[in-house]
């Protein structure tokens, strides 16, 4: 039988250890009947039965080692917010200019991008704990380098390193959650991850505040980046010892190659759509726009190289078969628009609270905090209850973004005086809550039909996704945002600052609309299989039969496929016959 076909839903089949869970062969269209109701003996080792407290001891396995991804992609997410508040400490300590302080900040979100999808292609052919330990490592020592720096390249360089690790760590998340979970476990799962992307890019600044002035203005800017020693050699040691080392079926024969020239024509690609972007206030002059151009033509290089792979027989970077794929394309598009929309309000909030409102960078941190808690909130909500809403949750979680970022702009403009930031804790919270059920669900919704031996490929090509929706973002909502500062012909007072937060914020609200566009769209003209969560066999693996054609909904191609009333129900132990005595 060939390897690395997803597993179908047709049989009692024993299921594996849940950590090192691997998709088993595709039996085939002849072989749809029933198991036999025996036990079926494991390899090698006789008849034996799973005791009730091996199932309890793999089952809480599987958990801690999802709490160490967790954990780990929190701290890659938190600096990407962390190190905002920090900035005015790193001048002073550092003496760095104005384009120094921007590449400390951008420089860790173009590595971050720049090596998502290879990362995730390296964790499917390679094996995902050797990657996520790879990247952790580099993560922590980078941050060591982070804290110590003694000059402002120093620093910079450090940041590059240390966005490189992370973006090793982020796909192989996704990937092994896939690997680990199915059903409404993986939701749940996902639920918790989302509640991490979430929390991580809203609670950096409020942490951030705290480590500041518990350790002084002059140095305290050091233990923003020390404070990820400990928690990363901690997470190291119980990623060695929890999480699953071997590599998915599949992919085994895809390690001799992982498409260098792939790798090349997607980087050089994601960096010119980048770099315009994250320098859009430092890099004067509408030169740097050529690089769209640029990027369009690589990128174009980059889709007719993977077909080209893709027919004559050689791995690919990114299979492109994953986008005949509705629930995934559309789960891109529409995370794209929504991370433009939220993750730059964080920024123009802070900057209206501190500048305008004169609010300390602690308090500024207090005021955002209510967007975190409904994020982590309504993230738990939205993995458990993604299964029954599909897609609709998700629209109605941006609707509900898009209600709490225009009620920020109303109570900015309503309200004044420094109360007013104080009044902006409602709308947030709102903001903050329909946010959590999208994040969580979409991720869910998108990777449901994804083969999971293409889990961290496609992990990737999501979160690159995410990336460039957030580098967009803040580049066009922060122009708006200066713009309109920049016409007070003078020090902005007050009233500058509200106009250019209701101006910025409105921005955000039209990528939030236009991801809400994308979502009512699937609804409207989509069946039931493309609006929720594919069926998941034994191993956890979604049923991608219908995938890999030419069409991109699976809900048309499975009619071969049992459904879930239809399949043989597994024997119960006490229905399974004696053994013989003697």
């Amino acid at each position: 039988m060939p390897e690395g076909r997803t597993p179908r839903d047709d049989g009692p089949e024993p299921e594996p250890d849940p950590v090192s869970r691997v998709p088993e062969p595709d039996p085939g269209p002849g072989s749809r009947e029933p198991a036999p109701q025996e036990p079926v003996p494991e390899r090698g080792s006789g008849p034996s039965e799973e005791t009730d407290e091996t199932a309890s001891a793999a089952h809480a396995r599987r958990w801690k080692a999802l709490a160490v991804c967790l954990v780990a992609g929190f701290m890659s997410l938190l600096d990407v917010s962390i190190v905002n508040v920090a900035l005015p400490s790193i001048r002073e300590g550092l003496h760095t200019t104005e384009s120094g302080l921007q590449w400390i900040i951008s420089g860790y979100a173009l590595s971050f991008g720049l090596f998502l999808v290879p990362a995730g292609r390296m964790g499917d052919a390679r094996g995902r704990r050797r990657v996520f330990m790879a990247g952790l490592a580099l993560f922590t020592l980078a941050s060591a380098a982070c804290g110590a720096a003694r000059s402002s390249v120093w620093l910079v360089g450090a940041r590059l390193v240390q966005g490189l690790g992370g973006g090793l760590i982020a796909p192989q998340i996704s990937a092994l959650i896939q690997q680990m979970f199915g059903g409404r476990e993986r939701a749940r799962a996902f639920g918790m991850f989302g509640t991490i992307v979430g929390v991580s890019t809203a609670i950096g600044p409020l942490l951030g505040g705290v480590i500041i002035q518990a350790a002084g203005a002059d140095e305290g800017w050091r233990w923003v980046f020390y404070v990820n020693l400990p928690t990363g050699l901690v997470c190291l040691y119980l990623a060695h010892r929890l999480l699953p080392d071997t590599p998915t079926a599949g992919t085994r024969q895809s390690t001799r190659s992982l498409d260098p020239l792939g790798v090349l024509l997607l980087g050089a690609g994601v960096l010119a759509v980048l770099l315009p972007f994250v320098q859009a206030q430092q890099w004067h002059g509408d030169g740097k726009w050529l690089l769209l151009i640029a990027a369009a033509v690589l990128l174009a290089c980059f889709v007719r190289w993977e077909s080209r792979c893709g027919s004559g027989g050689t791995e690919p970077l990114v299979a492109l078969s994953l986008f005949r794929i509705r629930s995934y394309w559309t789960g891109c598009v529409l995370i794209l628009f929504h991370f433009a929309g939220f993750t730059s309000i964080f920024f123009i909030t802070t900057l209206y609270l501190q500048s305008g409102l004169h609010f300390t960078a602690l308090q500024a941190g207090l005021a955002i905090t209510p967007f975190a808690l409904g994020s982590g909130a309504a993230a738990q909500f939205g993995g458990r209850h993604v299964d029954r809403y599909g897609r609709s949750l998700v629209a109605c979680g941006l609707a509900l973004t898009a209600v709490g970022l225009a009620g920020t702009a109303v109570t900015a403009h309503a309200v004044r005086g420094p109360a007013a930031g104080w009044y902006l804790l409602v709308p947030l919270l709102f903001a903050g809550l329909g946010t959590g059920l999208v994040i969580s669900p979409n991720q869910t919704l998108t990777l449901s039909r994804v083969p999971v031996a293409r889990g961290g490929s496609a992990a990737g090509v999501l979160q690159t996704g995410q990336r460039i929706g957030a580098a967009v973002g803040i580049a066009g909502i922060g122009a708006l945002f200066f713009g309109r500062l920049n016409e007070s012909h003078g020090v902005p007072g007050v009233g500058d600052w509200r106009s250019a937060y209701q101006h910025g914020l409105m921005l955000s609200v039209a990528f939030v609309l236009l991801a809400l566009g994308a979502a009512l769209a699937d609804v409207w003209t989509g069946g039931r299989e493309d609006g929720r969560p594919a069926p998941t066999g034994s191993s956890g693996t979604p049923d991608t039969s219908g995938t890999s054609g030419s069409s991109g909904s699976s809900g048309t191609s499975g009619a071969s496929r049992p459904s879930r009333t239809s399949r043989p129900s597994r024997p119960s132990r006490t229905s399974r016959p004696p053994r013989p005595s003697g």
